[in-house]
Order: C-alpha cells, then structure tokens, then sequence
C-alpha cells in the first residue's frame, strides 16, 4: 500500500494507538493460516514478494511485512477487532494484495468486492457486509456517493496515501502520523522478530465474498480460515515445483477466489515473486508478461488459452502445407512435438504447468493440446469453497473432466447410477463455506439436510476411479419434451466450434431450443462473406451440429447477437439476460 518504510527515532506519542492485541501465550495450531503467512513472511525476508507489471509499486517481503504493521495501526485506530468487516474494492495490483494479507493477518474479515460492479452495487455490498473501513482506487471512489456508505468510519487509497474520507477524529489522527507512529511501534530495526500475526482458529470468519451473479443477485460466501488454510494446503502439497524465487505472472481477478488464493496468496506462501498485471489482459499483455516472467506456472481461465491457440496456432494448422506434414505419421509427431515447444516458448519457456478454471474449456482447443501432450489441466472448483474442489496433475488429466476430489473434501453424486447418468454434485470438508451472510434462505437451499453436504447446483457424473465430468448447472438444465434433462453448456461447445463463432448460448424458448451466436465478423468479412452469407453458412453448420444430437434436444434455429454477452468480470456469460 505505501511502500519503502524508514524507521525513525522513538517519540512517546499516542503510544494507546499501539498497543496491539496481546496473543502471544496462544500458539498457532496445526491447520493456521496465519501460521503459514507469518512464517513465509520471515523465511523470505529480501525477496521480492509483488511488483506491478509496466511500472507502478514493488514490495519485498519485509516491506509487505512493514506495510500490514501500518495497515494494523490504522485498523487499531479505529476500533476494529477480530470478526470486524474491511471491504477491498479496486483493480488488481500489489496493494491490494498487501491489504488483503493486513485483514487475515489481524483477524479482520476481508470483502473483496469486484471493481467492475456498478456503484449502485458496491454501496449496496459495502453496507450489506457492515464492513467498517473501505479500501478502493481514485477511479472508483470519483463515482460512489458517501452519504451511499453512512456507516464507513473511513476509505483509503489503496496505491496511495490517500484517505478521501474520514468519520473518525482517532482514525484520521493515525492516518496523518502513520510514519511517526509506525517508528514509536518499533523504535529499532523493524525486524523478522517483529512479525506477530492474529492465532486464527479454524472457524473464525476470514473472507465473505460476494459472488459474480452468472444466474442471479451475489450472495455474500462466508468463508472461514480453514477454508483457505485447505485451499493453501493443498496447494502446497501438490504443486511442489515453485519454489523462492520464482516469478508468477497474476492475471485474474484479485476480488475473486481463483485469483485471490491460488494465484497470488499461494505463490506468496512458497516466497514466490508475483507480478500484477493491471492493465485489461489482453492477449498482447499477456504474451509480453510471460516473456518477461518466464513462469513455471500459469493459472487462468479458457478465455485466455482459447485466443492464443485460436489467433496463434490454429490458422498455421490450417496452411497447406502443414496439413500435409501431419498427414504423414512420421512427421506428425515431429511437428506436434515442435509445435509443443513453440508453445511453451511462447509462455516464457519456464512452463511446467497451466491451470485452467472457471468454466469448460473449448472442446477443438481442449483436444488440440492433448493432442500435443502440452502441460494443461482442467480444474473445478467455485466461490463457496474457497474455491478447489477438483484438481488433477496433467499426467492424470482426461478430456473432458475436471479431476479427483481435492483433500480434506469429500463428493458424491445424487444420482442412480453416478458413473453414467449426472446427477447433482454434493461436496463436504474444510474448504466448504459457512454459509451466505444474512441470507438463511439461501444457506438452507445450499444445505438442505442439515448435515454438512453442500449442494454445488453443478451436475456431473464421477468414474470408478474418482475422477468427475461436469455436465452443466443445475440451474440452467432444460428439461426436454418428455423430461429429459439438457445442459445447454455441452450444445455450446459444439456451437463455440463452427467457423465464424465468437460465443454462443443456448435458450429454451417456449418449448423450442435456440441458439444465440455472436458471430466473429471479422472472421467472416475477411472470408468475404456478407450477413445473409454469414447467416446461411451458420444454418448450415448447426444442421451438422443436430446430426451430433438426440432428437429430444436438437437446436430450432438461431439469432444472431450483434455484440457479445454481457458477464460478470470472471467472464461467465449472465445468463438470466438471456432467457425469454
């Protein structure tokens, strides 16, 4: 947040500011977060823990280790005790995190709040989270009311020093001598020794993150330590090859689990050195950070390995001559295996693995890099368990799965015959959430008998060896003509595979199913093709899709959409938008 900290002489001055909780007769237990955190904090003390990409702040661990302790003083200013709400709202950066590890490293409840959401939206959650301090950028802050958010005893800049409001004499006090302060609190070298985090325990609330709304209003997941203490577990556990050192190039949203966990507080945990990308990533971004980077692991979502493979690789596939190449089976397995390390080259030529999560892969794509043996898995996993729930390593990847249930977490499928016919997928174990605050409804619905199962409204099915395939939502499954269940996300990824298409959806209209396809009319009017062109070359490819097809569930035609889908910024398409 505000970083290359000096010490400086101390001054007795406000010194009941300081004085912080006293827990050190408690230890860590054995499943503590903060633990983790504590000591990753002083085992990395001179690496570089974050930097912004392109410019913009860079943070060692000692300085992020500074930073929390001046965040603390500020928490300690205004009243805040463990259990009290801190809301984050703003585009990903190194501060952010650090605000972020300040809230867990205190025993403040973060609220990480996407900073795409309308203003509306964030008045609403920062008030519905009663969260009592507000961490946001100069952009966003310009278009929120304060008389919206009555009961926020302040806001800060989280890049900058910045505090636009203040309800709190106390609190503006501290904010204004936070560097005095800081030296009166550690009058020497502030050292490794002077690291001392909050004992969490197990179910003490750390996190309520409202979700992105791909079916409906966000729900506030209340999300205990164990949740990410698993999250993190896991995550060391099975993703033993980063190591100190080793660049992590963060491109998801850091108000979303994925991000928020896996991506960044992960790689910190190991003394990794993240770099946040904080432009939009767009493919070029991208391209140019891994370079720079040269990662071993990269954690993304099908978007961004769907534009690569599809701008970069599959139009070299389609030249003449390749085509004659890789129909010589000689030759095949040359060129796949060259075209494999062009790959890799291409993110960094350090790549051991790539995460891919948060919605199904691209079935031509997917295919495509199995083909080629590239180092890719497909995960699963959602806001309500912090967010892993399936993983496998690309060795035991299949196509069109998502992996074996994550440790400390348990699955089944209410089906009657679980390995063939989907049915919903419950789950149960530490990662799992507390519930949805304020909203008994919803906890009920998401636990509806009482004993620790959560329903995930996903369906799926699971193999005799424990790997699951998802099959689509529960919520958007359309029941056919005679009570057959349809998941439109299986149609569209047929859909997503003709020519000339950007995305698609399917809807169930009055008993008809319809595709809903924006078109890539770039792709199109360089095939030279115009719209009643376009329009016929897509009927025509849909009537092969309905070849591929049960009677009961083939598509009645399409419409095209002149701009695409709205979503929510993990990039799931809002489907309620959509429905008749």
């Amino acid at each position: 947040m505000w970083v290359r900290l000096t010490s400086i002489a101390y001054q007795p001055y406000l010194f009941y500011l300081l004085k912080s909780m006293d827990n050190s007769h408690n230890d860590f237990g054995p499943n503590s977060l903060n633990r983790i955190i504590e000591a990753a904090v002083k085992n990395n003390w001179e690496l570089m823990a974050f930097s912004d990409l392109g410019g913009g702040l860079s943070y060692k661990y000692s300085e992020v280790a500074a930073n929390v302790e001046k965040i603390h003083i500020l928490f300690q200013a205004a009243g805040l005790t463990p259990g009290d709400k801190v809301a984050i709202c703003g585009k990903n950066s190194s501060s952010w995190m650090v605000v972020f590890i300040a809230c867990l490293a205190y025993g403040a409840v973060a609220v990480p709040i996407l900073h795409e959401f309308k203003p509306e939206s964030i008045h609403n959650l920062v008030n519905h989270s009663e969260a009592k301090l507000l961490f946001t950028d100069p952009a966003i802050w310009e278009k929120l009311s304060a008389g919206d958010i009555p009961n926020l005893k302040g806001v800060f800049f989280i890049s900058e020093q910045g505090m636009p409001l203040c309800r709190d004499k106390a609190l503006g006090k501290a904010h204004k001598d936070l560097n005095l302060l800081f030296g009166e609190k550690f009058p020497n070298n502030f050292t490794p020794g002077d690291v001392e985090y909050y004992r969490d325990s197990p179910d003490n609330l750390a996190v309520i993150n409202y979700t992105s709304g791909s079916t409906g209003t966000p729900k506030g997941v209340m999300l205990p330590f164990r949740s990410i203490w698993s999250n993190i577990r896991y995550s060391i556990d099975d993703l033993d090859f980063l190591h100190p050192g080793d660049g992590m190039v963060n491109m998801l949203p850091l108000g979303h689990l994925y991000g928020m966990v896996i991506e960044s507080l992960h790689p910190f945990v190991k003394g990794c050195h993240c770099f946040y990308i904080t432009k939009a990533p767009s493919p070029a971004i991208i391209m140019k950070a891994f370079a720079q980077v040269r990662p071993k692991l990269v954690i993304t979502v099908p978007l961004v390995i769907e534009k690569i493979i599809k701008a970069k690789v599959f139009p070299q596939l389609k030249k003449p001559a390749m085509k004659v190449l890789l129909a010589i089976p000689g030759l095949r397995t040359v060129v796949l295996k060259k075209i494999k390390n062009k790959l890799i080259e291409a993110f960094g030529g350090n790549l051991v693995e790539i995460i891919v999560g948060g919605a199904p892969i691209n079935a031509e794509v997917e295919k495509f890099l199995y083909d080629i043996k590239f180092p890719i898995t497909v995960g699963y996993g959602m806001t309500e368990c912090g967010p892993l729930i399936t993983y496998a390593t690309p060795e035991e990847s299949r196509p069109h799965t998502v992996g074996h249930i994550v440790d400390r977490m348990q699955v089944r499928i209410d089906s009657p015959d679980p390995e063939n016919i989907p049915g919903n997928i419950y789950v149960r174990g530490d990662n799992v959430m507390k519930g949805y605050y304020k909203n008994e409804k919803a906890t009920k619905e998401a636990f509806p008998n009482g004993d620790g199962w959560m329903n995930t409204g996903d369906m799926g099915t699971i193999s005799h060896d424990g790997i699951i395939a998802i099959k689509g939502r529960s919520k958007t499954m359309i029941l056919g003509p005679s009570g057959q269940n349809i998941y439109p996300e299986e149609i569209e990824s047929l859909l997503n595979n003709m020519p000339f298409v950007n995305e698609s959806l399917l809807i169930d209209d009055h008993g008809k199913l319809i595709a809903l396809i924006h078109p890539d009319f770039e792709a199109a009017e360089k095939a030279g093709l115009d719209r009643k062109n376009l329009e016929a070359t897509l009927d025509k490819e849909i009537s092969l899709v309905n070849k591929q097809l049960e009677a009961y569930n083939r598509l009645s035609g399409l419409r095209i959409m002149e701009e695409e889908f709205e979503k929510t910024p993990k990039r799931s398409i809002k489907r309620f938008l959509y429905q008749p």
